[in-house]
């Protein structure tokens, strides 16, 4: 058997290698990635941006190349070398019909493994493992050869997309990265140890940031210190000397009726001075606003305000909290122990997989805690106000409802509000057969 005659068959199975290669490549390499490359000036990256734009051409020339080199590989393997085979067999003493039938097999056996492994499995393994780099080494000699092949790489495009429109099957808008799989991306960096646990936690509460309202984060109207500013100075020299806040909402005998905020450092200068204490006078314009704001907007808002602190008023106007760069940062990185010194964490794991909640427990941080899905347009934003709008009431101790898998059942309140939640996973019953 001539050894050209392999060395043929070789070339043609790497062919086809090299087109399986160039697909796999292509295909599965991140645009964001192949970006980046182009931006640092990577020889080959626009070509690859260029061929991943336009899947359907660039299909269409891998596939006239991978059925061009199995045609030629089927024919000359077929003709010439089970020829030369079915001689060299005859040759040995074995009858005619033997000789060519076990030619035929053993040609067609060796050349489909070859394929499959030279031509199929080495090459899409090694385009996985490393596909923006490979994109970019075969995108000109694709683009080459798309351009040689325009003719009929423009009739199979156009046929395909011809069959998809009688299948009356649109095409798929652009690629997009979806919020759950930048999460999914982030959990795998930090499985393999990319990312540290405490940067995985930072980045997931900057993602639940861009969700939230404003009222997700702020300081409810209960919680909220002010200074009445209409009191005597006894009573403010009071507030201002007990408060752990640097900073106070002032209002005019009512939180309804806020002028704006101020310093507490100024008025206890004032204080230890002994100069008359006016609190009036040294009161900041805060920024008002609306409850349904996004907490992303509400950021810009603080960081060019006169004070870091704005008022937050429902539809009525009505005073309902107050947000700082503190809660956003909470939000963020988590509530510091300072800020929670005598309250419990907000959820605490149980031997038995269940979870002790706090009422007042984001309810975002609570679907990530129990791997639940939330709406994302809904009325409540804290653990609280997850168990009332699915109970559809004000519960008592001992009432829980069903959600997602996950039984919660109300065991403490605090006058009305739902102070303590137990989250327990709903056991799995087998239908008996």
């Amino acid at each position: 058997m001539a050894v050209f005659e392999i060395t043929v068959v070789l070339v043609l199975v790497a062919l086809n290698g090299l087109f399986a290669l160039s697909e796999l490549a292509v295909v599965s390499a991140r645009r964001s990635r192949l970006r980046a490359l182009a931006q640092e000036g990577r020889k080959g990256a626009n070509r690859a941006l260029a061929l991943a734009a336009e899947p359907g051409r660039f299909l269409s020339t891998v596939q006239i190349g991978i059925t061009a080199v199995g045609l030629i590989a089927g024919a000359y393997s077929g003709a010439t070398l089970t020829a030369d085979l079915g001689w060299f067999l005859r040759s040995q003493g074995m009858p005619d019909g033997a000789a060519d039938w076990l030619a035929y097999v053993a040609v067609f056996s060796a050349i489909t493994y070859l394929s499959l492994i030279i031509g199929e499995l080495v090459p899409k393994n090694l385009a996985l493992r490393n596909a923006e780099s490979i994109a970019c080494a075969v995108a000109p000699l694709m683009t080459t050869l798309s351009r040689i092949a325009a003719p009929a790489v423009w009739l199979l495009d156009v046929s395909t997309k011809t069959v998809f429109f009688l299948l009356r099957h649109k095409a798929p808008p652009q690629s997009t990265v979806t919020e759950e799989e930048i999460k999914a991306l982030i959990a795998e960096a930090e499985r393999v140890g990319v990312l540290e646990t405490g940067e995985h936690r930072m980045i997931a509460g900057v993602l639940r940031l861009g969700d939230r309202p404003v009222r997700g984060l702020m300081t409810p109207r209960t919680d909220v210190d002010w200074l009445d500013v209409t009191a005597d100075a006894d009573a403010i020299r009071e507030r201002i000397l007990t408060t752990t806040h640097s900073r106070l909402p002032a209002g005019e005998g009512s939180p309804d009726k806020l002028i704006g905020v101020v310093t507490t450092r100024e008025l206890l200068a004032l204080v230890a001075s002994g100069k008359p204490l006016d609190a009036r006078a040294h009161v900041r314009k805060a920024p008002v606003i609306p409850e349904t704001t996004d907490a992303l907007d509400t950021l810009e808002l603080l960081r060019d305000a006169e004070v870091p602190v704005a008022l937050v008023h429902d539809e009525y106007g009505d005073f309902e909290g107050l947000v700082t760069p503190a809660d956003v940062l909470e939000a963020i990185a988590g509530a510091f122990r300072s800020d929670t010194a005598g309250e419990e964490p907000a959820a605490i794991p149980r031997d038995d997989g269940s979870w002790f909640l706090a009422g007042w427990m984001p309810a975002d941080e609570m679907a990530d805690q129990l791997g639940i899905t939330l709406p994302q347009r809904r009325d409540y934003q804290t653990v609280a106000g997850f168990v009332l709008v699915h109970l559809g009431r004000l519960p008592a101790v001992g009432e829980r409802v069903d959600v997602s898998g996950w039984r919660f059942e109300v065991v403490d309140l605090d006058g009305r509000r739902i102070d303590k939640v137990l989250a327990s996973r709903i056991p799995v019953t087998r239908r008996q057969l």
